[in-house]
């Protein structure tokens, strides 16, 4: 098992990365609770939250079932869940343990830090993708007009990352996490950027899975440190994301996985570092490698209105949208473009993918 320390404001916390965790939950959990509630969704349940509660049955332990999918971090199941907490008795003394991706991971959390002001979480990602949203203490909902709109930064007692859970991930879901991996490469790290870009993830071996989680929640929680509340290099984890949050509201949240609009968005902001400032960045081999592994490289969205989303986004200022951009792998910038250069990069974005 591989351990990592998060020290946020309020708390220092321990990553834990390992296998078969999920049988000795009890062991990771730093306090004595009154109660615990598991929050996870439909496919989670039926996989893994019979083997969590046995590891807790010397605790009085509730559940809460939610759909599967980016639809379910909406106000109606944030409600639903705050009723479940209620009827259940929670107290400011129980703990919630968000068991499954990043969709649950979020909710759970924003429920937990408003549930009475705030009682403790755990987190136990289920996903790749979860490994970049279990860390740093964002918890948000969305809202129809934007992603993560309503939300906090709320810190996890501990994240515990049992990798076994990962065997049953579909395709897609493996697409979404390494879009997030190969974001945080970019970001700190070119050795693994080229390691990654030779990677055939229909071939992944579990040591491999494994090394890469690592590395990812390394550079995620060594930004976090020095930046909990996003007031400077902690924007730069935003890379990507810019594009890819506007079109997973323009196209309807879950008709594309988070990850591969991050895939779409970081493409889109490699391209608009390149033609910004006249550099050559890895392109064409982030190109490749995507299509190689099967990720929906498109872009069929109204510009116009993906300019909008993108001003609506929370890291906007005064409506101008503020996009992360490299200088080179590991020399990030953020920079404020105006409405007619989104549109110009845009069109020949769109130009460029529908030739794919």
């Amino acid at each position: 098992m591989k351990v990592l320390q998060v020290k946020a404001s309020s708390h220092t916390y321990n990553i834990h990365i390992g296998n078969n965790l999920r049988y000795d939950v009890n062991k990771f959990l730093t306090k004595d609770y009154s109660s615990i509630l598991i929050i996870t969704d439909e496919k989670v349940a039926d996989l893994y939250l019979a083997d969590v509660k046995k590891s807790l049955e010397e605790n009085k332990v509730y559940e809460a079932i939610i759909k599967s999918g980016e639809a379910s971090k909406s106000i109606e199941t944030y409600y639903y869940l705050q009723t479940e907490a209620i009827k259940s008795g929670l107290d400011r003394h129980s703990l919630i343990i968000a068991l499954g991706g990043g969709v649950v991971g979020d909710i759970a959390g924003f429920v937990a830090a408003t549930y009475m002001r705030g009682i403790d979480y755990v987190q136990m990602p289920t996903t790749i993708l979860a490994h970049d949203s279990s860390v740093g203490g964002k918890v948000a909902i969305n809202h129809e007009l934007g992603k993560n709109m309503i939300g906090n930064f709320y810190a996890p007692q501990a994240v515990i990352y049992d990798v076994n859970t990962l065997e049953s991930l579909p395709e897609h879901e493996i697409r979404s996490g390494y879009a997030e991996i190969i974001k945080e490469a970019f970001i700190a790290n070119h050795s693994l950027l080229d390691t990654l870009l030779q990677v055939n993830l229909k071939q992944l071996s579990a040591a491999q899975l494994k090394n890469h989680l690592y590395e990812g929640i390394k550079i995620k929680a060594n930004i976090v440190e020095k930046d909990e509340k996003e007031s400077s290099i902690r924007k730069f984890l935003n890379l990507g994301h810019t594009l890819a949050h506007a079109l997973e509201a323009e196209l309807g949240y879950g008709k594309i996985t988070h990850g591969e609009a991050v895939a779409i968005g970081l493409l889109f902001a490699i391209r608009v570092s390149e033609q910004q400032y006249n550099v050559q960045l890895p392109y064409d081999s982030l190109l490749k490698w995507l299509l190689k592994n099967g990720y929906p490289i498109f872009f069929e969205a109204n510009i116009q209105s993906i300019i909008q989303l993108m001003k609506s986004d929370k890291k906007s200022q005064n409506k101008h949208v503020q996009m992360v951009l490299l200088h080179e792998v590991t020399k990030l910038v953020i920079e404020e473009l105006n409405d007619d250069m989104l549109k110009t990069y845009l069109q020949l974005f769109k130009k460029e993918l529908d030739t794919l």
